[in-house]
């Protein structure tokens, strides 16, 4: 996880694929605490990531915070009911456009 340490504090990167990566829980969680910082990537794809419920409910904290990014794909990763629900009312409450 030490290449999302790096997103903390990165000013050039704009757009990150990481379709079909497996980061799963652990990962999404790591990249959650990555965004609450970030101000530069607008465009984040974690398809096929089996990120889970967690993972989604991290990322909805983080986009609590961050106010750059504005596409965040997260198609097929089992986030659930919960995960989608608390994804739905961070992407009302910011500018964030979010695919499941």
């Amino acid at each position: 996880m030490a290449l999302l340490e790096t997103k903390k504090t990165n000013t050039t990167l704009t757009t990150l694929n990481w379709q079909h990566y497996w980061i799963g829980k652990k990962g999404a969680l790591a990249l959650s605490e990555a965004l609450k910082t970030n101000a530069t990537l607008t465009t984040l794809n974690l398809q096929e990531n089996s990120i889970g419920k967690e993972g989604a409910l991290a990322l909805s904290e983080a986009l609590k915070t961050n106010t750059t990014l504005t596409t965040l794909n997260l198609g097929n990763n089992s986030i659930g009911n919960e995960g989608a629900l608390a994804l739905t009312n961070v992407s009302m409450a910011s500018r964030c456009d979010i695919v499941t």
